[in-house]
């Protein structure tokens, strides 16, 4: 069977953490969509480490991990995360996979994405500029190049190709940034990718779960990004829900047994696009600090507030969920009160669904108040140890998701991690 960690915010839960924590119980940990614009945060020998394409579980000896086919990879990255890795004393390559489905981004595609936001002005979306849209487009254009066309002779000609097609819509955005240096670094990075495994990996998940063997899958960004059920246009370009395994990996639905969805203990976003709970005060500047809310990817100051209980049961509902995991309980340690979202009020109307475009509703968010614990709970490692205030807010949320709260995590490190 398949197992599944998702996010179930926008994004930046802390799932790279969770992943890391559970792959020993896994024969393989496979990567099922999005591409480098993703940031998944580990503490490996005491330092931080983040990945955007390696699947987390690379850090475990025994477990083999897979690139799958709803990924959009840049070869540039992936080497440069391989280094990263084999600081560590890791052998990348004897169990990193590549899946021959898996989509490149090509240094054109870096460049109309940058080109594209550019463009939109005021009305940029947020993108982190890594490609990931125009390589999507090109995957649902039927024009994409894939890993398994690197086993191709007439790869650079259809390379050359396909830029000669990027470069006439560059010229339509008047975009005349010098990308040869770009061009070099893919070339080199796409003679490495050669050395890789590269393999027909929906078959080889499918015998893997025959055999008996243990499948968990990452998801990278989270639900309320998704492409067809997150706050659009403010979203990725794949399908970041759970549904997104069976076309990322090439597996069914019958096949996915347990979905784990991560969640902070409040809310934080990056870039553009609506966030019902967002404190724009002193106390969202606190959460900041205190959480380190800056984005892993790109560094940019995270948008901050309550936790949207709305939105959480949405995405319950969306992915199935099973278990909840909740993320950094110990940046609230120190707040007097914490609100909660359990009510959208549009136009006099209290509403629990999550609308269609909420950016141009008057949506305000309807809150109940809980008393914070003000205890540091960093040190605790068992649930009989929570203060009575953190247990009653973790109650509060439990019941209103129907969902369980399965986990608590107090910190960054791997025994930082609370079975309820």
């Amino acid at each position: 069977m398949v197992d599944v960690i998702l996010g179930l915010q926008w994004g930046d839960e802390g799932k790279g953490k969770i992943v890391d924590y559970f792959a020993p119980n896994y024969d393989i940990v496979a990567r099922f969509q999005g591409g480098p614009n993703a940031g998944h945060t580990l503490y490996v020998e005491g330092k931080k480490v983040v990945l955007h394409q390696i699947p987390s579980g690379i850090f475990h000896q025994g477990a083999q991990n897979i690139i799958g086919g709803g990924v959009v990879l840049d070869p540039v990255i992936l080497q440069k995360e391989c280094a990263t890795v084999e600081s560590f004393g890791i052998d990348v390559k004897k169990n990193l996979f590549l899946s021959h489905r898996t989509n490149l981004i090509l240094p054109t595609h870096r460049a109309l994405d940058k080109a594209s936001e550019l463009q939109k002005g005021e009305g940029k979306i947020g993108s982190t500029l890594k490609g990931i849209g125009p390589a999507y487009m090109d995957k649902t254009g039927r024009n994409a190049l894939r890993v398994g066309d690197l086993l191709n002779k007439n790869f650079t000609s259809q390379y050359i190709k396909l830029r000669l097609k990027h470069q006439r819509l560059l010229d339509s955005f008047n975009f005349t940034e010098d990308i040869s240096s770009w061009e070099d670094e893919f070339f080199e990075a796409i003679e490495k990718l050669r050395e890789f495994k590269i393999i027909n990996s929906e078959y080889y998940v499918n015998d893997a779960i025959s055999a008996g063997k243990r499948v968990l899958a990452e998801g990278a960004q989270a639900a309320m990004l998704d492409i067809d059920f997150g706050t659009y246009p403010y979203v990725t370009s794949s399908n970041t829900i759970s549904a997104g395994v069976c076309t990322g990996l090439g597996v069914a639905p019958q096949k996915i047994k347990e979905v784990l969805g991560v969640t902070k203990s409040y809310c934080t976003r990056v870039g553009s696009g609506p966030f019902p709970t967002e404190l724009d005060d002193a106390t969202g500047e606190q959460l900041r600090t205190i959480g380190g809310e800056f984005g892993a990817t790109t560094g940019r100051p995270r948008r901050c507030g309550w936790i949207d209980l709305v939105a959480l049961k949405y995405a319950c509902m969306i992915n199935g969920v099973t278990q909840v995991v909740m993320t950094k309980a110990d940046v609230l340690d120190k707040f007097d009160h914490l609100d909660v979202c359990t009510a959208y009020n549009i136009d006099g109307q209290s509403t629990k669904e999550v609308p269609l475009q909420m950016e141009r509703l008057p949506l305000t968010p309807e809150y109940q108040t809980f008393k914070g614990w003000n205890t540091d709970t960093s040190a605790i490692r068992e649930a009989a140890g929570l203060p009575e205030d953190m247990d009653a807010y973790i109650r509060f949320i439990n019941e209103y998701l129907g969902a369980p709260i399965k986990y608590v995590s107090n910190g960054p490190g791997r025994d930082q991690l609370i079975s309820l």
